[in-house]
């Protein structure tokens, strides 16, 4: 398994500057918050992709394209939450797929895979979306930084990323593990600031209704 894609890779140096450059604020987001922020991500990725998606086939539906990308984009912005669960389900089981056909080439129960690994991340989903953001934000960083560097001359990315592909699959999966780790912890220290939060805000009104009536709490 190549965490690193040489083909991607390729793509990615050909960006400009400033499209590098954005990729490593996104990946850092991604990797240390991404399920802070999942609604955003969510509702951000349904609409570029249902906007790009408009654009590429609008020509078929002999419809403007811009039209019909930015109606597509607003509409697939507004349900992406409602449709949350269905995202999660797909993205679930074909990243399953993925890793069962990964561990095993010769099976070929493909829709078993789906479904089982499309329950048992919507069983998990607070779980299932930290992996996911800290996997794919480490990848945005690995690309971003690769990138960069090929771009400034101070190294050819893809002939060192070939030669390193090992090296950077595990820089690259310690990186995405450290990150669910991050995120796991955030999560759980908000929790507890919210439950401190509530309590005290209890204890307050117990001791407004109790000074109104003439008692002090000691």
């Amino acid at each position: 398994m190549v965490f690193i894609a040489t083909d991607i890779l390729v793509d990615v140096c050909g960006l400009s500057l400033g499209l590098i450059v954005a990729l490593l604020p996104i990946g850092l987001l991604l990797w240390l918050l991404g399920w802070w922020s999942h609604r955003f991500w969510i509702v951000l990725a349904a609409t570029v992709t249902a906007g790009i998606f408009g654009l590429l086939e609008a020509t078929s539906w002999q419809a403007q394209p811009i039209l019909v990308a930015v109606l597509l984009a607003i509409a697939a912005g507004v349900l992406a939450l409602a449709l949350v669960r269905v995202i999660t389900f797909t993205a679930g089981g074909l990243a399953g797929v993925y890793l069962v056909l990964f561990a095993f080439p010769s099976f070929q129960q493909h829709v078993i895979g789906f479904l089982v690994s499309g329950l048992v991340c919507l069983l998990l989903f607070r779980w299932f979306f930290m992996v996911l953001t800290s996997v794919l934000g480490a990848a945005l960083l690995a690309y971003g930084t690769l990138a960069l560097l090929h771009y400034r001359e101070w190294l050819d990315a893809v002939a060192w990323s070939d030669e390193n592909a090992t090296l950077l699959t595990v820089l690259c999966g310690g990186g995405a593990l450290f990150g669910f780790a991050f995120q796991f912890f955030f999560d759980r220290w908000r929790a507890r600031k919210r439950l401190d939060r509530e309590e005290e805000g209890d204890d307050d009104m117990i001791s407004a209704i109790l000074g109104k009536l003439g008692f002090k709490r000691g």
